[in-house]
């Protein structure tokens, strides 16, 4: 789940202007307008970034450091920390399905906002 959030460009520039904060960022998705009709025009949205969480910032620098070309092994360990404050079913490290931690991890930068 780390790996494939980790290659998706758009996330990757939220993230990016996620440690800028007071900034409006514009999000235009070609590929979305492709998939709908040729007549219909989809309008770019608007949003204005207040300060990151903890959980945002946790995950800017992971996804930065999965960027980095010199970098050995990545570990999430402070990601995985702050999903686990968000989400205490995550401590003790017992097996948890993939799409419940995505659920978690998404649902937990998106109230930081």
């Amino acid at each position: 789940v780390l790996q494939n959030l980790s290659q998706t460009p758009v996330l990757r520039e939220l993230l990016k202007e996620a440690k800028m904060p007071g900034t409006t960022i514009k999000i235009e998705s070609p590929e979305l307008c492709m998939l709908c009709c040729f007549s219909f025009k989809q309008e770019p949205q608007l949003i204005k970034l207040d300060q990151p969480g903890p959980l945002t910032l946790a995950m800017h620098q992971f996804v930065t450091e999965m960027q980095e070309t010199r970098k050995g092994v990545v570990t999430p360990k402070e990601l995985f920390a702050q999903v686990c404050k968000k989400a205490i079913r995550f401590k003790g490290y017992q097996q948890q399905d993939s799409h419940e931690l995505l659920r978690y991890l998404l649902d937990g930068m998106r109230a930081e906002e």
